[in-house]
């Protein structure tokens, strides 16, 4: 859903494989693999994992001869595995040549996305980006020209640091090094149009890896064009440091109605789970309520009244069984996305934060007698004693979801 309370920029909307992108459409998850693209089981399986996770759009390397000539495997592996979810080839130096010399990988791919700062150098850089533009139009694949202050047009950045230290009022070198990114990205846009690639075929994206200078460049972008955007700090970093710093930087450019498609770039632990990202991504969405994904599990942080483990452990059981029953539920329940729920630790908030979900449980805190109310749809409903207070309910919000979202059901379910 699009919350009413945060006007979207109007942008022109681009289909990518079936998902769109822009248009004032619900704000698109996406990830990227790791995996090396040329083992086709590898990716196909990762890809799906990202795509059960919830992710819209799945991006892939394609950096060689070997992976160019895997996508379109990866491709047919994943429809046999019952996933279909459009694929982006990123490519970076090579990508004209990959995509001329493999056209069934060319043909395989949803979209392109390509870097102006290495799609080539001097005076084959036009060339190379025209040739890419050329089979994205053969292919009639839209294309994501993603600049990366990484791999800057190091002319470009040179030709503007130059005319602001021969201006009149020059400005500080981190404005010139912004202005250089967006012009950048719009230059790439404007030139992918001459040769004729329509703007509902055209993604921008502008990324960096400090939040003030995502939320700078990409005002500028937003300013200065209706292309669709799509927002990411790059290199965000591992763990809490990364989600931080991308919930900051992305939360106040969609807070200005800015971003048509995100990305959470997290560097993984060792062996982790590449799907963190998406569900962060998702998190950041549904917490600002510009979409829902999973049912809401309200949890208070605990204090001394709850020194017992019993309320943060079926805290945790609820949310990873809601998010277990999502695949089964959203099949079968639609809308269930939109419950709230709450697990709270003791009677001073508990009863009251319950109330105002749709089910709420409020354990006792430590050395209070042994009993959990629960509420339903704002009244209590019941009271729960013993040592399956867990499975009890478990059955509750089962028995909820069912009756309310169920064929026939009524949107206030009361007691199930």
């Amino acid at each position: 859903m699009s919350s009413s309370l945060i006007p979207r920029r109007a942008s022109i909307p681009v289909d990518v494989g079936g998902v769109t992108i822009g248009g004032g459409a619900p704000i698109v998850v996406q990830s990227m693999t790791n995996t090396d693209t040329a083992d086709i089981e590898a990716t196909a399986r990762q890809t799906a994992d990202l795509a059960r996770a919830g992710s819209e759009i799945v991006r892939i390397t394609v950096d060689r001869d070997e992976a160019a000539k895997a996508v379109p495997r990866i491709r047919d592996r994943l429809l046999q595995m019952g996933i279909e979810v459009p694929l982006v080839g990123d490519f970076h130096y090579n990508g004209h040549t990959l995509l001329s010399a493999n056209r069934a990988c060319a043909e395989a791919l949803d979209k392109y996305r390509i870097n102006p700062g290495n799609v080539g150098f001097k005076d084959k850089r036009d060339r190379q980006f025209s040739a890419i533009i050329e089979l994205a139009m053969q292919y009639r694949k839209p294309v994501r020209i993603g600049v990366n202050w990484g791999s800057l047009d190091q002319e470009l950045l040179t030709r503007l640091m130059d005319e602001n230290a021969a201006s009149r009022a020059p400005k500080d070198a981190r404005a010139v090094m912004h202005e250089a990114i967006v012009q950048s990205a719009l230059l790439s846009a404007e030139r992918a149009e001459e040769l004729g690639l329509g703007a509902e075929r055209i993604v921008i994206s502008a990324k960096v890896s400090a939040v003030q200078d995502l939320v700078s460049v990409y005002a500028l972008l937003a300013a200065r064009c209706r292309y669709a955007l799509h927002l990411g700090l790059t290199e965000a970093g591992m763990g809490s440091k990364g989600i931080v710093a991308s919930t900051a930087g992305m939360g106040i450019l969609l807070q200005q109605g800015i971003g048509d498609t995100i990305r959470v770039s997290l560097t993984p632990e060792p062996g982790g789970d590449r799907t963190q990202e998406v569900r962060v991504a998702q998190e950041i969405l549904q917490t600002m309520g510009l979409r829902s994904f999973v049912p809401i599990v309200a949890a208070c942080p605990g204090c001394g009244r709850t020194t017992s483990t019993v309320f943060q452990e079926l805290a945790s059981e609820i949310q990873s069984y809601v998010r277990a029953r999502m695949p089964e539920w959203r099949r079968e329940y639609p809308g269930v996305e939109g419950l709230n729920l709450a697990v709270m630790g003791c009677i001073v908030n508990g009863p009251g934060e319950s109330k105002h979900a749709d089910i709420g449980i409020s354990l006792p805190g430590t050395g209070e007698a042994p009993a959990a109310p629960v509420f339903i749809d704002g009244k209590k409903a019941m009271t729960l004693r013993g040592a399956n207070i867990a499975a009890e309910f478990k059955d509750i919000v089962e028995r909820y979801v069912a009756q309310r979202y169920g064929q026939g059901g009524s949107q206030g379910a009361g007691q199930p």
